[in-house]
């Protein structure tokens, strides 16, 4: 409630006739800023008070007594606070001339509650859904493009990490981000954590062996064990294999229990994902340069996702499964889902590191001409009113779903505050509102 509060404050959406718990005019001049560490909420504040100006800050509270409750009686970092505004006046707060703080207190309208709280609350659906038809089409137009620019940030971001983590070597972190791209979100995070296990030198060393490669993989998968398929020469084949190498270069594998199964199609199971890890290092991990060429458009890049499962692979879902209808070949939809999720990331991360403007734009040129996702997120915003005509309108949908709606981040979502801030203006709002609840 204390964060409802501040917000009400910064965005000045109170009535303008406001007085004090002492029946003093009062007028907000300047709201100051939102102190985000210790000391009061608002710095820099400007208000004037039966006429006469003040400059200082401001602390907001739900009950007045909470500033005792909170310590600030003994810290002098808040001698400063000219203004004390709270939902409830129970206490009187003495400053240090032998008065009381201007102390304002302000009832938040019910409408103003029930609708954030609609708002705030975590279930599955879009909760603002019954109000976006009173938005401006700028606002929703301008919000998505700023979304959609945080979409392509936060994913560059994860990538100039890996950067970090392996010490400026792009070309691991290029791998990484494939690995973890491929894991189509069930199973990125084992894929990310299996080609973190193994460096590029070593694969490298194995690239002119495709059963080295994968036998490198599986093994560091902790997918191998000698007790299990007993019957199964390939598998048995791959473990006398890896053991081999995995002393040779002092490896250890990871914990199996990691992997996904459930909630994935056959044809998707980590182990066929992890063939095509394999398929992508055969010959030496060329993506990088590829990627970074000039040449590289929406129109060619699925030519970097160009591999087919054959021999084993091509006929089986597991080990031990074999299955003759299977698909040798990434799916139009997985390679779209790849160049949004690792391509055009990988242009905008490098290119702002190094620098390059155009190529950072590249990146998010590839959104737009990419057709949107279409998955229960997108068609619950499609339902609600909002729908994405490419890749770029879908990812700021996610962004806006993942980040601000399922964290209940209402009070920084432009949506959520324009609803907000005409929450007791509009009385088409007001009857929208009552319709709803």
């Amino acid at each position: 409630m204390e964060m409802l509060y501040q917000y009400l404050w910064k965005y000045r959406l109170l009535p303008p006739r406001l007085k004090t718990v002492d029946g003093q005019r009062l007028r907000v001049v300047n709201p100051g800023v939102l102190n985000r560490d210790s000391g009061p909420d608002f710095s820099g504040a400007r208000i004037t008070i039966d006429d006469q100006d003040w400059a200082g800050n401001v602390e907001v509270h739900v009950k007045a007594s909470d500033w005792f409750a909170h310590g600030h009686d003994k810290d002098p970092a808040y001698d400063s606070v000219i203004l004390h505004f709270v939902a409830i006046s129970d206490r009187r707060i003495p400053d240090r001339e032998g008065g009381n703080i201007t102390q304002l207190a302000y009832q938040i309208p019910d409408p103003f509650i029930r609708l954030y709280a609609h708002l705030a609350e975590k279930i599955a659906a879009v909760k603002c859904e019954p109000y976006l038809n009173l938005l401006h089409p700028l606002t929703v137009t301008d919000w998505l493009d700023t979304l959609n620019v945080e979409r392509m940030q936060q994913k560059a971001s994860r990538i100039l990490d890996e950067v970090e983590h392996s010490q400026g070597d792009w070309q691991h972190a290029c791998f990484v981000s494939f690995a973890r791209a491929l894991g189509f979100s069930l199973n990125s995070l084992p894929l990310e954590m299996l080609a973190r296990s193994l460096p590029l030198s070593i694969l490298a060393k194995h690239s002119d062996d495709i059963f080295q490669l994968e036998a490198l993989l599986f093994g560091q998968a902790g997918m191998l064990d000698t007790s299990q398929h007993i019957f199964d020469e390939y598998y048995q084949r791959l473990c006398r294999e890896y053991f081999f190498l995995a002393r040779k270069y002092g490896l250890r594998p990871m914990r199996s229990d990691i992997w996904k199964f459930t909630r994935t199609r056959p044809q998707n199971f980590p182990t066929r994902r992890i063939a095509l890890l394999a398929q992508s290092l055969a010959g030496g991990f060329s993506m990088l340069a590829r990627i970074l060429d000039r040449d590289c458009d929406y129109e060619s890049a699925p030519a970097l996702f160009d591999f087919t499962l054959s021999g084993y692979w091509g006929e089986h879902l597991d080990f031990d499964r074999p299955s003759p209808r299977l698909p040798a070949v990434l799916s139009e939809a997985n390679v779209d889902l790849l160049i949004i999720n690792f391509v055009a990331p990988m242009l905008y991360a490098y290119g702002a590191s190094h620098g390059d403007p155009e190529m950072a734009e590249r990146g998010l040129d590839f959104w737009n001409e990419i057709e949107p996702e279409n998955n229960t997120y997108i068609r619950q915003w499609r339902n609600a009113g909002i729908d994405s005509k490419s890749a770029t309108d879908s990812q700021a949908l996610l962004q806006l779903r993942k980040e601000y709606c399922d964290r209940s981040r209402c009070l920084e979502c432009r949506f959520g505050h324009a609803l907000l801030r005409d929450v007791s203006d509009t009385p088409t709002f007001v009857r929208a509102e009552l319709t709803a609840t």
